[in-house]
């Protein structure tokens, strides 16, 4: 799909047939984690935000922000294009906007994980949601998640087996992938961004929140959804057996609590 700056990669998820003396209750818009894209959200299982949006009834839109899975690259984006601190705030407060409105959807669910569970939040406090539903979302800088992806990035630079190939593994997934990784990289180990702090923004969300993390997440303690603190309802789960992914760690259980959450939700 064409925006104003930039081409996305858009997946679109039909509604299954609604009952008899129901009608179409409000889409759901996938946001991707830091080195996510459409093609991440597959599993052995199949395609998660297809099982998601059939499980709840729902019609859904999948797509990968710019420079990540098939969307649009970005040239130089170690130099002059790098992201900035507020990158997020930019994806949350102009290009998602933009994107619903060309795709005409109003009020939707956004589902996000990590970065994009950040986004979503970001959104959710200056626009109107059905819900919002977020996995491992980053509302503080914590010094957890930058040991982490300090060692995403010497993963990232190994390119023996004994290194993993993250590289390798990541070039399955998008067309660019050094641009991929290195405007997420660059952009959480900088100087700039060590300060940011989401929460104050939180406190202005009116939609319901779903907030999920798993115990053992390696990107960042409880006190990321603990400390979410919408003017709304919040269902907050930490997951035990469970890192930086619920929808892969455990699948079934975060299935579950999604669509209990929007059992009751228009």
């Amino acid at each position: 799909m064409q925006l104003k700056d930039s081409r996305l990669e858009v997946v679109h998820i039909p509604a299954l047939p609604p009952a008899e003396g129901q009608t179409l209750r409000a889409t759901l818009v996938f946001l991707h984690e830091g080195l996510g894209s459409v093609a991440m959200w597959r599993s052995r299982d199949g395609f998660w935000p297809e099982q998601v949006c059939h499980a709840t009834g729902r019609a859904g839109v999948v797509f990968s922000r710019r420079g990540y899975g098939q969307s649009q690259d970005i040239a130089d984006v170690r130099g002059a294009n790098a992201l900035p601190p507020d990158y997020m705030h930019h994806e949350a407060w102009g290009v998602l906007p933009e994107l619903l409105a060309a795709l005409h959807i109003q009020a939707p669910v956004l589902l996000g994980h990590s970065d994009g569970g950040t986004i979503a939040l970001l959104h959710a406090a200056r626009h109107t949601l059905s819900a919002c539903i977020v996995m491992a979302p980053h509302v503080k800088v914590e010094a957890v998640s930058i040991q982490a992806i300090q060692a995403a990035r010497a993963a990232f630079l190994d390119s023996t087996p004994q290194g993993g190939r993250l590289r390798e593994r990541l070039a399955k997934f998008h067309a660019h992938v050094d641009t991929a990784f290195w405007q997420w990289n660059d952009v959480w180990l900088s100087p700039g961004f060590q300060n940011f702090d989401i929460r104050a923004e939180c406190q202005a969300i009116s939609c319901p929140v779903l907030a999920l993390q798993g115990v053992n997440d390696a990107y960042g303690s409880l006190a990321q959804i603990e400390e979410i603190a919408p003017n709304s309802e919040i269902q907050r789960h930490a997951i035990p057996a469970c890192g930086h992914s619920p929808h892969r760690d455990q699948p079934a259980q975060t299935l579950a609590l999604i669509t209990e959450f929007l059992s009751d939700k228009p």
